[in-house]
C-alpha cells in the first residue's frame, strides 16, 4: 500500500454513515436532483446492469430508489437517448455518463494490448461487423448475424465475437439496451467529438476514477474506492495522492480512509429517503463496506441453491431513516405484489416496510400487496394492517 499521511480530520461512524448517505443521494435529497434521473447517473457515475428482472430491472430501481416514483419509461429514455450515456465493464456491466468515455481509455488500451480473447476470429470477421455498422447504422448482435451457433447459450457466433472486441477495444459502443440486448454503433457516431479521444494517460484515468468514485461515495477504504470502478489495489496507491481525496480516519474502520473534501464542509441533513434497494445499488453493492456502514449482512441469493436460501432470490434491503431495517423478497402476479418473505428487524421496520411496499407496487402497475410470510409472524398483522 501507498505510504499514508497522518489524517487531519477523524470522523465518528455516524457521520460517516451520513456522508455516505448523502453522497448517494439518500439523504437532503438527491444530487442533481432536478435534473432527474440524468442527475443521478452523472452523479453516481455508474449504473450496474443485471439481467434480473423482478419488481423491475436493477438500472431502473437505482433512480427510484432516489427520486422516486418516476416513469420506467421515463428512465429509459434518459439513459438512451441524445447521447447521453454508453455502456462499459466498470464496477461491472454498466451505464456510464457520457463525460466518462475519455477517462476509461486506460481500460480500452489494456484490452487492445493483450490476448484478452479465447475465441479464434477467422480473417475479415471483425472487418465485416465494422463495415455492416458504418453502412446499416445501430444493430444488435442478431441483425449482425446472429448472436449464437447453435450449440450451447455460450457459444457466441463469429459476429458476436468480433463486435464484443470491437466493444472492448472502443471502435464501437453499446449506446442502448433493445429487448435487453446491446445495440451497437460505431464511437464515431455514438461519442460526441470533444469525448471521443484516447488522449489521457493512464495515471490521468485513473486519478480522475479514483476522484469521481470518492466524490460518489463520500468517503470509503482503499477497497470501498478502488472497487467503485473495479481497479486495483495498486492503481489506487499510485494516484490518490494526487486525487483530491482527503484522509481520514473514521471511528471503528480498521483501515485508513479517504474522503471527498466537500462532503465534509457541510454536516449531512435533510430528509431520509424510505425504499426498496436493488442488490446492485452503489449504496450497497459492496458487502464488507455495507457491513462496515451499516451493520447489515446482505447477500444476494438468486443463484444460491433454492433450499440454502435464506432471505429469497431477490431480497431488497429497506432503507429508512439512514438505516437498513429489513429486506423483502418481492414478486408479481398480475396486478398483486406479493412479498415473499420479508425480514424485520424490530417493530420500529413494520411502518417503513409497509410505505415502501405500497409505494414499489404502485411504481410498478399492482394495486394491492400481499404479504406470504414474515421473520418475526408476531408482527404479521401490524405489517398487513399498515398496508391496508
Amino acid at each position: 500500500m501507498t505510504s499514508l499521511p497522518r489524517p487531519a480530520i477523524e470522523l465518528s461512524a455516524d457521520e460517516a454513515r451520513r456522508i455516505a448517505l448523502r453522497a448517494q443521494g439518500f439523504l437532503g435529497g438527491a444530487p442533481d436532483r432536478r435534473s432527474g434521473v440524468r442527475g443521478v447517473l452523472r452523479h453516481l457515475g455508474a449504473v450496474q446492469l443485471d439481467t434480473i428482472s423482478v419488481l423491475a430491472r436493477s438500472h431502473e430501481l437505482i433512480p427510484y430508489a432516489r427520486l422516486g416514483a418516476v416513469g420506467r419509461d421515463t428512465v429509459e429514455a434518459a439513459y438512451w437517448t441524445e447521447t447521453h450515456a454508453f455502456e462499459y465493464w466498470s464496477h461491472a456491466a454498466c451505464i456510464l455518463p457520457v463525460e466518462e468515455w475519455p477517462h476509461f481509455a486506460f481500460r480500452r488500451r489494456a484490452y487492445r494490448s493483450r490476448p484478452h480473447w479465447h475465441h479464434d476470429l477467422p480473417d475479415g470477421a471483425y472487418d465485416q461487423v465494422i463495415k455492416q455498422l458504418r453502412t446499416e447504422g445501430p444493430l444488435t448482435a442478431t441483425e449482425l448475424g446472429g448472436a449464437k451457433n447453435k450449440g450451447e447459450w455460450w457459444d457466441w457466433s463469429e459476429s458476436k465475437i468480433a463486435v464484443e472486441r470491437a466493444l472492448m477495444y472502443g471502435e464501437v459502443v453499446c449506446t442502448e439496451r433493445r429487448s435487453w440486448k446491446r445495440v451497437y454503433d460505431l464511437a464515431e457516431r455514438a461519442i460526441p467529438d470533444a469525448l471521443l479521444h484516447d488522449d489521457l494517460s493512464d495515471a490521468e484515468c485513473l486519478r480522475r476514477l479514483v476522484r469521481l468514485a470518492g466524490e460518489a461515495l463520500g468517503v470509503g477504504t482503499r477497497a470501498d474506492i478502488a472497487d467503485y470502478h473495479r481497479l486495483r489495489g495498486e492503481q489506487f496507491d499510485a494516484v490518490v495522492a494526487d486525487s483530491g481525496l482527503v484522509p481520514v480516519t473514521v471511528q471503528g474502520w480498521e483501515k485508513p480512509a479517504w474522503a471527498d473534501p466537500k462532503a465534509l464542509e457541510t454536516t449531512p441533513r435533510g430528509r431520509h429517503r424510505t425504499t426498496l434497494l436493488s442488490p446492485f445499488d452503489s449504496l450497497i453493492w459492496e458487502r464488507a463496506r455495507t457491513e462496515r456502514i451499516f451493520g447489515f449482512t446482505h447477500r444476494l441469493e438468486a443463484y444460491v441453491p433454492k433450499p440454502k436460501r435464506i432471505h429469497g432470490y431477490f431480497a431488497m434491503p429497506l432503507l429508512a431513516g439512514g438505516r437498513l431495517l429489513g429486506r423483502v423478497d418481492p414478486a408479481r402476479e398480475g396486478t398483486t405484489l406479493v412479498a415473499k418473505q420479508v425480514a424485520l428487524d424490530t417493530p420500529k421496520a413494520v411502518a417503513p416496510m409497509a410505505q415502501a411496499l405500497l409505494e414499489a407496487a404502485s411504481w410498478v402497475g399492482c394495486d394491492s400487496v400481499r404479504v406470504e410470510r414474515v421473520n418475526r409472524p408476531e408482527l404479521t398483522a401490524d405489517l398487513v394492517r399498515a398496508l391496508n
